[in-house]
Formats: structure tokens, sequence, C-alpha cells
């Protein structure tokens, strides 16, 4: 799924606890950036080296067990954060697979589990990030947002839509360009680009 698919779905995870605590905006902001989280493995193992469904899930839990115990904006705002971090990991396992082009179907690899020291293979509910359902899937997670929040945040939300849109219109397109731009680049900008970048591009 998408980015910011995953950070709507932080967003909605931090407003679950509106009822709880009077400024939720600390909390909000961290479930969006638990939701965000995972994906900053992009320059290394992508869906491995910060993706965690298994002890994520576990820490989570706990996580949300201190907060019940004892209610605070620091314990509200780590439980959000970790249930949005965990519910990025397990969710990537029902989108697609991580090879270049995720809508031929043809990896077997959808997200590492740390606890059992292997893959889960892609569900493909979602067939690849960007995705006409993954689009509609971050619609739907950011209307509450957008009815519950004002100002900023919600003008943030809106924007989240409005680059989702973008993203989804053009991902097919990109992986072409993307080949193309490699084929014609000079050696030394190639060399000052992560190799986990542009290796697939090849």
């Amino acid at each position: 799924m998408m980015a910011t698919t995953h950070v709507l779905a932080g967003v909605v995870v931090g407003l679950g606890t509106l009822a709880l605590v009077p400024e939720a905006g600390p909390v909000v902001l961290a479930g969006a950036l638990g939701g965000l989280a995972p994906d900053l493995d992009l320059a290394g193992d992508h869906r491995k080296d910060l993706h965690f469904p298994g002890y994520g899930s576990i820490a989570a839990v706990l996580a949300v067990v201190a907060a019940a115990v004892a209610p605070s904006p620091a314990t509200l705002a780590l439980a959000a954060f970790l249930v949005a971090a965990a519910v990025h990991a397990v969710s990537d396992a029902f989108g697609g697979d991580l090879t270049l082009r995720p809508w031929e179907a043809t990896g077997d690899r959808a997200v590492y589990e740390h606890l059992r020291g292997r893959w889960h293979p892609p569900r493909r509910w979602i067939r690849y990030d960007g995705a006409p359902e993954d689009f509609l899937l971050g619609v739907a997670l950011a209307l509450p947002a957008l009815a519950m929040l004002d100002g900023a945040p919600q003008l943030a939300v809106a924007a989240l839509v409005v680059v989702s849109a973008g993203y989804a219109l053009v991902r097919r397109a990109l992986v072409d360009a993307g080949e193309r731009l490699v084929a014609i680049a000079p050696a030394p900008v190639l060399a000052a680009v992560p190799e986990t970048f542009i290796e697939d591009l090849r």
C-alpha cells in the first residue's frame, strides 16, 4: 500500500484517543508517524528492516495495556505509534509483492516476519501500492479524519488524499520512466544514488 494510506490509517488509530484525552493532537500525530515509520527502510531491505508484523504486534498490545492502566498523553502517544506501525506491517501482507511491477503478481514476498524468520506471501487484496483499491481505501480512512479534525490537521489529511490520487494516476508509468532515466543517467549521478533505490531499474 501507499505510504499515504498507511499514514491515514495511523491518523485513524490516533483519532481513537479523542474520547480519552482532551487534547489528542499529539496522539494523532504519533499515530500518523507510526503509520509512516516502517517505510523508512526503503533505503535498506524494504519490508524487512523496519517492518515487524509479529514483534510489532506484541509491542503494540503491551503499549495499549500500559496506556489503559496509566493513561496519559505520553502512554497514549506511544500506544498510537506502535499500533499504527504494527497495522502497517501486518497490512503489507495483504498487499502486493516486492517486485518492480507488482501488478504482474510474479513475486512471493510481501513482508518479512522476524518472529518466524520467513517472508509472508502477498495476499494481493490490495494488488499493489497505488492501485485503485489502495486509493479508495485511503479515501475511506481519510473521511473520519476530515470530519473530526479542523484547521491545519484537516488540510494535511486532504493533502495526503491529493498526493495519493496523483501517485495512483502515474504509478505504473513511474517504473518505465525510472528505467529510462537510469539507462541514460551518467555514472557519477548513479553513484550518488543509494543502490537500493535503483538496483531493480537497471
